[in-house]
Parts: C-alpha cells; structure tokens; sequence
C-alpha cells in the first residue's frame, strides 16, 4: 500500500489530534517541509560529503575513535546541514509532538545508489538512563529529491514504537512484508518523515531499476528528562561545535546542552573491539 498524508497542521485536524496520531501510528509524513531552494543547497554538500571521504572518514571515527578521534569535518558543520537541524519549520512540528524541550542526538547524510544494501527491519531507539519509555525520540528523515518508483522505499510498521523489543529483533525477516505495514514510496522533494525512533521500519529494494540517486539526510531529537546515551565517541566536541556556531539560539536552549547525555559506551573504548556496536546504514 502507498501512503501520502498531508502536511501536520494542514486542515487535518488539531495540532492534539495531530499529535494523538503520532502517538498511536508511530509516524508522520510531511511533503515539502525543506524549501527547494534549501534542497538544492543540501544536495551539493550531500555529494561532497560522500565523493570527498567525509563521511568514509566519519564513519572512520565512529568504529575505532581511539586511533581516529574526531573527524576533521562534522555534518552539522556543512552550512546547509546546519540550517535543516534547526529548520524553525522542523523544530516547530517537533515541539508540537516533544513538547518545548528536547535535545539533538545526532546527525547522518548520504547519497544511496543502485548497489546500496537493503536495510532490515530494524528501530533506531537510543537508551536513556531512566529507561524511560515515556519519554520520546524522534527521526526526522529527510528526503531531499523526494520518492519514487525507481528507488528504495521506507516501509514502516504503524503502532510497532510500543513493542519495546531489541533494535533488530526483526532483523531476520530482512526487508519481507509484514502484515500492517505502510509503503512511503512516493514523495514530492524536500519531504521529511517523523518517525518515533522505536517504530520499526526498513529500506526495501525497488523492482523498477535504480534512477536517482536517493539523497537522504537523517537528524534524531529527544524529549529531556533524562540522560541518553549518545552514538558517537565525539559528541561533546559536536554538541560543543554547534554552540560555537549559534545554531540553537535563544528560542531553543537546550538543543545542544551536554548536561542531557550519559556518558558514551560504543567502540573503541577498552574491553571493546573496533566497529562493535556501530549502527548500520540509515534507511
């Protein structure tokens, strides 16, 4: 089944409804929330980062951070990247679904191709100190030339966010059909999809051939009220860089406070070999 639904405060009901959705469905899909002019800008960085091995070298950081440190670039400090995690039209719908404070978690950008893997059933759910459930994550995943036929859908598993089950519990179905689930296969440019950050979702292989490159950027928030534990062994120096550039400003103060975080966990640290725990491609 093919999805659309319109914009979240377009003449579809209360911003409570909308959010009552977002609750009970675990997603939201909203077509042109990133202006073309922004898209555009995005999709020259997306190719710099790739073609030039910024993003081989960030990855680099991440599965063994004790030889790498940190990167000598960092996606949010792309301009454009920058200006789309603090999209006012992105973190205004997020605080209608989060509440007024929430923080950044982290940051992905890439450009899947013809022989770029299928992803699997999976969520992408980070743990807080509390082991809170109540308290939210959200991915915000940009598709910035949009959907098509010709490329790799996201299929989601309406309602799956309340399973509270491992990351890849459904990582042996690989990208099969579930019943329930919902097929995004066709979106305007500069479309975004929230998705609570424990619904399960995956990146299925099109049928048609591979025609656009699909841009894809992936930025993930979190309700505060706890600590998270965050991804990537530089996460102060990011949070820390992001504050340098101002990109928060006075109307969201708590974006990149460090003081919502745990300590980080991943690879590289001792006991703990290169690349465990690394997560895989985004969907």
């Amino acid at each position: 089944m093919r999805f659309l639904m319109q914009p979240l405060l377009e003449d579809r009901g209360t911003v409570a409804t909308q959010r009552q959705q977002f609750t009970r469905s675990g997603y939201l899909v909203i077509p042109g929330l990133v202006p073309p002019p922004l898209v555009e800008r995005l999709t020259r960085e997306v190719d710099h980062w790739v073609d030039d091995g910024l993003r081989a070298q960030a990855i680099d950081c991440c599965t063994d951070p004790a030889r790498h440190g940190p990167p000598s670039v960092m996606e949010l400090e792309l301009p454009a990247h920058g200006e789309l995690l603090t999209h006012q039209a992105l973190l205004s719908r997020l605080a209608e679904l989060l509440g007024p404070s929430f923080v950044f978690h982290h940051l992905h950008s890439d450009r899947h191709g013809a022989r770029q893997p299928a992803k699997p059933w999976h969520h992408d759910r980070e743990p807080n100190t509390r082991a809170d459930p109540s308290l939210t994550m959200v991915h915000a995943l940009h598709y910035l030339g949009g959907l098509d036929e010709t490329m790799d859908s996201l299929v989601v598993l309406p309602g799956s966010q309340r399973r509270m089950v491992d990351k890849s519990a459904l990582a042996h179905l690989g990208t099969a059909r579930l019943p329930g689930e919902v097929v995004i296969d066709r979106l305007p440019a500069g479309s975004t999809v929230l998705i609570d950050s424990a619904l399960f979702h995956a990146r299925r292989p099109t049928s048609n051939g591979q025609g656009r490159p699909r841009y894809f950027v992936d930025a993930s928030y979190c309700q505060t009220g706890a600590q998270w534990w965050p991804v990537k062994p530089y996460w102060r120096h990011m949070l820390a860089r992001a504050r340098e550039m101002g990109l928060g400003g006075r109307r969201w103060p708590e974006l990149f406070a460090e003081r919502h975080f745990a300590e980080y966990t991943g690879p590289g640290l001792p006991g703990r070999e290169p690349g465990e725990g690394v997560g895989r491609p985004a969907a």
